[in-house]
């Protein structure tokens, strides 16, 4: 049986969701665990990368598995692999899928949120990124209608990656305010390495007047990244939902 595991992670300590050779990941913690509870050596795939630093709300991964699971035993896996698992790595659900699911390629979207704050606030340290100076978000909120409407994200990719394409649709980009955060929310069927940090230093750019609004239309047309804004910090960073066509779950 092939089964998806939704869970959630605080990235602070991680190098990433990915297996590193010399640097500890999540996706390490969670084969360990799982070993240890089914008493093989159990591989996962995720259904993506995050970059070190960067937290998810929602996260799926897949692996095989010769044993199958009534709602009781669910129940007792999920407990046992919480117990085993460290504090800032937690499983909720385990979910049967087809035999040839993907937690990666059979995804529709993504929902990354970026987090800003506009004041000291410690309980945001390590989850949201300080900005000292309050953007102008109607000027930004007019920069993400371009991001929405691109097609080629060369500009807002991470140099030197192996990927077939840089091309990818948006479904939705916005920002909001909450309190004292400002919030960047994305929504793509696929994102680039460091795409989302990219496009929201850059659209902070816009918004603070470094640039103005027209520049984007350049910085997108060049396909070069040294011509687009910094990369925001990955502590305000979250994967926040990921959706699958319904007909893979069994």
């Amino acid at each position: 049986m092939r089964y998806f595991l939704k869970l959630s992670y605080k990235g602070t300590n991680y190098h990433g969701w990915q297996l590193q050779k010399n640097a500890n990941s999540v996706q390490a913690e969670i084969e360990k665990a799982l070993s240890v509870l089914l008493g093989i050596n159990v591989k996962t795939t995720g259904a993506g990368r995050t970059d070190t630093g960067v937290h998810a709300k929602i996260f799926y991964a897949h692996f095989d598995s010769d044993l199958s699971f009534d709602i009781d035993k669910k129940n007792k896996f999920i407990y046992q692999m919480n117990g085993v698992l460290p504090p800032d790595i937690v499983i909720y659900d385990l979910l049967p899928v087809l035999s040839n699911a993907s937690a990666r390629f059979d995804a529709n979207s993504r929902t990354y949120h970026y987090y800003i704050c506009t004041q000291k606030n410690p309980f945001y340290e390590g989850q949201a990124y300080y900005l000292f100076s309050k953007p102008d978000i109607i000027l930004m909120n007019e920069g993400a209608k371009i991001i929405k409407a691109t097609i080629d994200f060369s500009s807002f990719s991470k140099t030197g990656t192996n990927t077939k394409t840089n091309n990818c649709t948006v479904y939705e980009a916005i920002w909001e305010t909450k309190d004292d955060l400002i919030i960047f929310r994305i929504k793509a069927d696929r994102f680039l390495r460091n795409m989302v940090r990219a496009i929201a230093g850059t659209l902070i750019e816009a918004g603070l007047q470094k640039f103005p609004l027209e520049h984007l239309y350049n910085i997108i047309k060049s396909k070069n990244r040294s011509n687009a804004g910094y990369s925001l910090p990955a502590e305000g960073l979250f994967l926040e939902q990921i959706e699958y066509p319904e007909e893979i779950f069994l």
